[in-house]
């Protein structure tokens, strides 16, 4: 039998890594190819310690691909999306930069918050949520199935790796230059970043939080609109980790709960709920894991109709997730034809 072949644009990001690594490790029944259009020949790419082989981006690689997963430089997925365009028959394509969000085509996608029957365009640019939207709207998804929710408000604390390999290099280098007396690079958060948290970045940062924080409270709408869920009030800081989310969300009942139900609620719903004799969630014991740690739900002492809930979830493996998800429910609806 031929396997369905994927072609992954941006296999030398962190969140392509992800996918390859998860594409092997599930033993996924589908040939993964990998592309650069920086090469017009193939060309070889160190990641750690692995060496990957990077085919030149071609009108027939694409033409032969079931799924095109675009996760590369914008230059490079335009030019991928302008080959895909040009096909007579084109391969499912899911965004996984955000790249083409603004495109009337664009739909923001999480599987496992969709109905079944949820049907797409054929010529649809797949989205995958924000790793953060997509967690706070499961969470709240599931307590207002259960018990309705009034408001919310969250804290999301970010990781560096919310920029890729250039945001985790960055501070790392400003963590060993500030114990050094070094000059600290800022090339990415134009401040320092490294045992500091911040709500905003400097004013030549590349990356930007208020951007992604609009970008989550989008992906946010998108996904809790069809639910009824009432979107909640977040605000998105800077916290000085690698890896991984966390995120400290307080919840207003119509009638609040009591913790064991919330805790019974949650773990139903298959998130990895820890009481007070476990560990904690928290960013160090979530990252390379997939799912959502939920811990330290306590009721408000100055709400008779507030809850507070502390929960941590891996950026990158959410998304790898979520995005081979979306190809594979896009790849299996092909079959069905």
């Amino acid at each position: 039998m031929v396997k369905p072949q994927w072609l992954l644009l941006g296999a030398e990001t962190l969140l392509g890594k992800e996918i390859r690594d998860l594409v092997d490790q599930r033993k996924l029944p589908i040939a993964l190819r990998t592309a650069s259009a920086e090469a017009s020949e193939a060309v070889l790419t160190s990641n750690d310690d692995e060496v990957e082989v990077l085919e030149p981006l071609s009108a027939e690689l694409v033409d032969d691909a079931r799924v095109l997963l675009l996760g590369a430089s914008l230059e490079t997925n335009r030019k991928a999306l302008a080959l895909a365009h040009g096909l007579a028959v084109r391969p499912a394509v899911i965004d996984l930069t955000g790249d083409f969000e603004d495109l009337p085509a664009s739909v923001v996608r999480s599987p496992l918050l969709e109905s079944p029957r949820a049907a797409y365009p054929a010529d649809a640019l797949h989205a995958p949520a924000h790793p953060a939207a997509a967690a706070l709207a499961r969470l709240l998804s599931a307590l207002h199935a259960a018990h309705p929710v009034k408001a919310a408000v969250a804290n999301l604390f970010e990781p560096a790796s919310q920029r890729g390999h250039a945001g985790v290099d960055e501070l790392h280098k400003q963590s060993v230059n500030l114990f050094n007396f070094q000059p600290l690079p800022k090339t990415i958060f134009d401040a320092q970043v490294t045992f500091n948290m911040m709500p905003r970045f400097g004013a030549q940062a590349t990356a930007n939080l208020e951007k992604n924080e609009l970008r989550i409270e989008r992906h946010l709408a998108s996904l809790l609109g069809p639910g009824g869920v009432p979107l909640p009030s977040l605000r998105l800081i800077h916290a000085p980790v690698f890896h991984a989310y966390c995120v400290n969300l307080w919840v207003e009942f119509a009638r609040r709960p009591a913790v064991k139900a919330v805790r019974e609620v949650l773990s139903e719903a298959g998130f990895d709920v820890r009481d007070a004799a476990g560990e904690p969630a928290s960013n160090v014991g979530i990252a390379g894991q997939s799912g959502i740690a939920v811990s330290d739900i306590a009721e408000d002492r100055s709400s008779a109709s507030g809850l507070w809930l502390w929960a941590a979830f891996d950026n990158i493996r959410a998304l790898a997730d979520e995005a081979l998800l979306v190809a594979g429910l896009l790849s299996r609806a092909e079959n069905a034809k």
